[in-house]
């Protein structure tokens, strides 16, 4: 497929994007080959990124369709041709070729390379919709007529088939479906195409990109054609090895025969519904599919995890670990074997794979080995629920949500589990929360956030810029500062044009008083939102009215224009002339976290190795967050080790290196630092005391020995004015990816005095926990300062490593102390018992008041007794100077069934108008003290009662 469109229709071979989405936050992974191209279709690439340059593109992208929209997950197994993972083929035209060609190069593919017979292929177009003012596609039809496809084979199909949407909003357009009839033998199967029969089946999809869906349901003609094909490898595979099931193809095969080694089940027969008896057949599918899916998603950056699409893996993984254990009876490790047979199966198209294969399987192993030991205790927790639940009642939903929520059980197991045991959910109520969580979700992090309405621009009024010329703003500006005499920071002024206003979707010559818009100019001194910064904020005046401030509010870069956000305080026009102010301290601040966050990703190289990777990375004025591949959990001498590499680098005040250079060139550098993402050409380069122009000769290894990165943020000019950084935050955000938050200059400097006097605090109380304290409630006093203590630590901005080191003293101290309180409890409850035992010497029944600081204390007495008096049944009063009465009792074996302690402290706390519980052997409550004399009269009655 690749080398028929590179070779023959010169069209340039792409690798295939990672599954993690790019820069689209809506979406959990990449589920379709033109995820990687939106910027395209959008018309927001910038015009000198390569993205910009592509014309005509092949690759095969790797696809993960589960959760979310295309929500495949329950259905994997249950058929032959569901998959979460799959790859997709597929050939682009960004406003070059258009149907004639697109249909005639798939057509040629199709029948002259593949040689499938023409015969058993049916194709599909737009038979238009006059409620949207639609014509039918007879463009399309007459392309496929000429190619000598038979009347009978071209069919017109509705909108819902045949006219493809990227959203609800955006570039669409009608498409043109190839079918193929499996069973052929010259009969006409058109009547079966579009109906779901598994014997014809759609193979390639060709989408022509020609309209623009607006807000308000309309479409409007894109300004430029694309071309956007797919065809499911899978599917296209099955049609080549006549094959009616992907399952049977040798993309799946070697898998399957390596489950069948690895359990004790019989061999996959293909079977399905009511045949597979067992379901053995579908466990095979499902642990076939889930372990590619798990080894494409964990080699690019996916792991098993708590939020978003890391749920969704971690559902995966443990769907894939339920069948190998309960269906194919496989011992644990099966799922991990699976991988180096995926690697063979998968690794010469995707390399990635095998630089990830033993990672890919740790990573498999330890989730397998949690979610068994979850599954262990989620089965403790439905036992002990069931115990404890009152008969023919549901089981509580909360219980069940924990279950599903906190262990990831999963619902079908919940539903299984009480089925067996003659229980059920009670599932109205579990509804409730499913939906409160959702609507939670729904809620969240974007919720508070303010719409950037005016600062993206829509594909139309793109388009219309290009075609009325307006040049791309300039920004380098906004690199124009130096060092003044005095170290200072000095801010080049920079004056500009407004060259045309965005408001509402649309553009104008002049926004009113009031209104928010964006301005995009002619040049710019202001940095807008990229590469992980922050935008500048600031304002701008007209030039010759210094009285009018236009505050902006935020900057983005959409297609090569920036976008200031502004609220207009007056008229603004196309064609004013204005003056530009940022606000220094913000970018300053800016450029100190950048720098800084430059320092850290070598730092952490350095100390954690080659391997450590950058994942992502946030810089604001008040802090940096960076996110990197690690193995285990950082150490708190790993800390301190990264902490003491990048002061080193600051105490060196190096000079910071920044120049423009060709993207090919700058790829080349040995141990350069760069995301995956599109970067312009020319690009930049940031080099940390090493001249740009030595890191790019040919033999440098410069790159290795210090920090070398493409980016387009702002920087320090050295590394000086950083002057300290302190990892104030240090977490596991899933399995093997860690995130750290660092803060510099003057707040890393107030981090450090905040963590050397919590160290003095938690010195002191070391100390006095050494002494000998004989009293409880100074001791309890004690306790409750060291966990008070532990919630400052934890929440205040420290050095990540003294705060990991305080946690630790503090969490002996607590042990220390509780030990102490219960060694003091014992003795004094000791002293009591005997001052009893002495008064009622070994009588049946004991009842009396006693002086006790707390509850624990008045049981312990009763536990005394009862050890020391076996045939004695005792019940304990202990007013207190708050005016409550605690409660303990304990029943002496002998006195079971027909005298319990439980009825024994309700009869006697209710008295008292207060409450108790317990068991027949030990109970306790507690009551008023207006109610205690009553309270002891009943208690006597009781036990005379039961005796």
């Amino acid at each position: 497929f690749l080398r028929f469109f590179e070779e023959r229709h010169g069209h340039r071979r792409l690798p295939s994007a990672p599954v993690r989405p790019r820069g689209d936050p809506r979406l959990l992974f990449v589920n379709a080959g033109m995820n990687q191209f939106k910027p395209i279709f959008l018309g927001t690439a910038h015009p000198r990124s390569e993205l910009a340059q592509h014309r005509r593109v092949v690759n095969s992208q790797k696809c993960v369709r589960a959760g979310g929209k295309h929500n495949d997950l329950e259905d994997v197994g249950r058929d032959t041709y569901h998959h979460t993972f799959f790859e997709m083929l597929g050939n682009w035209s960004f406003g070059d070729y258009f149907k004639e060609e697109a249909c005639s190069m798939a057509w040629e593919l199709l029948t002259e390379v593949y040689e499938i017979p023409r015969d058993r292929l049916y194709v599909t177009y737009f038979g238009g919709d006059p409620s949207l003012g639609l014509s039918a596609d007879e463009e399309c039809r007459d392309v496929w007529l000429r190619l000598g496809v038979p009347a009978s084979h071209v069919l017109p199909f509705p909108l819902k088939d045949n006219f493809w949407e990227m959203g609800d909003t955006g570039p669409c357009g009608p498409c043109t479906e190839i079918h193929y009839d499996h069973v052929g033998g010259g009969r006409n199967a058109a009547a079966l195409v579009n109906q779901g029969s598994p014997d014809v089946v759609e193979i390639w999809n060709l989408v022509f990109m020609q309209y623009s869906r607006e807000v308000e349901g309309n479409l409007l003609p894109l300004p430029r054609h694309h071309v956007d094909t797919g065809m499911g490898l899978e599917r296209l595979v099955s049609v080549l090895q006549n094959k009616r099931s992907n399952y049977d193809t040798d993309l799946f095969i070697p898998i399957l025969d390596a489950i069948h080694k690895g359990c004790r089940a019989p061999r996959y027969q293909g079977l399905v519904g009511d045949a597979d008896v067992g379901h053995v057949n579908m466990a095979y599918r499902v642990v076939a599919d889930h372990v590619r899916t798990l080894c494409v998603c964990i080699t690019d950056g996916i792991y098993p995890g708590v939020s978003g699409a890391e749920l969704v893996l971690r559902r995966i993984l443990r769907r894939a670990v339920r069948f190998c254990s309960e269906v194919l009876q496989a011992p644990p490790g099966l799922l991990a074997s699976l991988v180096p047979t995926v690697v063979e199966v998968l690794g010469d198209a995707y390399p990635e794979l095998t630089r990830n294969a033993d990672q890919i399987k740790d990573i498999i192993n330890e989730n397998e080995a949690a979610f068994l030991s979850s599954l262990e205790r989620g089965r403790r927790i439905i036992e002990r629920t069931v115990q404890h639940m009152e008969p023919s009642t549901h089981f509580p939903a909360e219980v069940a949500w924990s279950l599903y929520g906190n262990l990831g059980f999963p619902l079908d197991l919940i539903d299984l589990m009480l089925e067996e045991k003659g229980i059920s959910l009670d599932s109205a109520a579990f509804n409730e929360l499913v939906l409160e969580d959702a609507k939670q979700k729904a809620g969240g992090p974007q919720a508070g956030q303010p719409e950037h309405t005016n600062a993206q621009l829509d594909v139309h009024s793109l388009a219309q810029l290009r075609h009325s010329s307006v040049p791309a703003t300039d920004d380098s500006p906004k690199y124009a500062y130096a060092l003044g005499q005095h170290g200072q920071y000095e801010f080049s002024p920079c004056q500009a044009t407004v060259l045309m206003l965005y408001r509402d979707q649309s553009l104008h010559k002049e926004v009113g008083a009031g209104q928010r818009c964006g301005v995009i100019l002619d040049r710019t001194n202001f940095y807008a939102e990229q590469g992980g910064q922050d935008s500048d904020q600031g304002y701008m005046i007209r030039v010759g009215q210094q009285d009018v401030l236009f505050p902006v509010e935020s900057v983005h870069l959409c297609g090569g224009y920036v976008i200031h956000e502004v609220t207009a305080v007056e008229t603004l026009r196309a064609g004013d002339q204005v003056q530009l102010f940022v606000d220094e301290a913000q970018r300053l601040a800016c450029m100190t976290n950048h720098t800084a966050t430059h320092l850290l990703n070598f730092a952490l190289r350095r100390v954690l190795g080659h391997s450590t990777e950058q994942r992502g990375s946030h810089v604001t004025a008040e802090q940096l967050r960076f996110d990197f591949d690690t193995k285990g959990h950082v150490t708190v001498e790993q800390l301190q080790q990264v902490e003491q590499v990048v002061q080193d680098l600051i105490k060196r005040n190096e000079v910071v290196h920044m120049a423009e250079v060709p993207l090919m060139l700058a790829r080349r550098v040995q141990g350069l630092r760069a995301v995956d993402e599109g970067y312009p050409d020319p690009v930049r380069i940031v080099s940390l005391g090493v001249p740009v122009e030595s890191v790019l000769t040919c033999d440098s290894e410069a790159a290795m020995q210090t920090s070398v990165e493409l980016c387009c943020g702002t920087h320090l000019l050295q590394t000086g004015s950083v002057e300290d950084l302190v990892i104030i935050s240090e977490r596991q955000l899933v399995k093997g990816i860690s995130r750290v938050i660092a803060v510099t200059g003057g707040q890393a400097k107030q981090a450090r005095e905040v963590g050397q006097c919590l160290a003095v605090e938690v010195d002191s109380v070391s100390l006095r926990m050494k002494q000998r304290i004989t009293s409880i409630p100074e001791m309890q006093n004690l306790s409750k300062e060291v966990g008070q203590l532990t919630k400052v630590v934890s929440s205040t901005a420290m050095p990540q490593w003294q705060r990991k080191e305080l946690q630790t003293i503090l969490k002996a101290l607590q042990r220390t102390a509780n030990t102490a309180i219960k060694k003091l409890e014992l003795q004094q409850a000791e002293k009591k018992a005997q001052i009893l035992l002495a008064k009622y010497c070994n009588q049946p029944v004991i009842i009396d008041t006693v002086a006790a600081d707390s509850l624990s204390i008045l049981m312990k007495v009763v536990n005394q007794l009862c050890d020391k008096s076996p045939g004695t049944s005792v019940l304990l009063l202990s007013p207190q100077t708050s005016g409550e009465v605690f409660c303990a009792c304990q029943v002496s074996k002998n006195c079971l069934p027909a005298f319990s302690a439980a009825d024994w402290a309700v009869a006697v706390c209710t008295r008292m108008e207060g409450k108790a519980g317990g068991s027949p052997i030990v109970a306790k409550g507690s009551g008023n003290a207006k109610g205690m004399q009553g309270a002891l009269t009943a208690a006597l009655e009781f036990a005379q009662s039961k005796l």
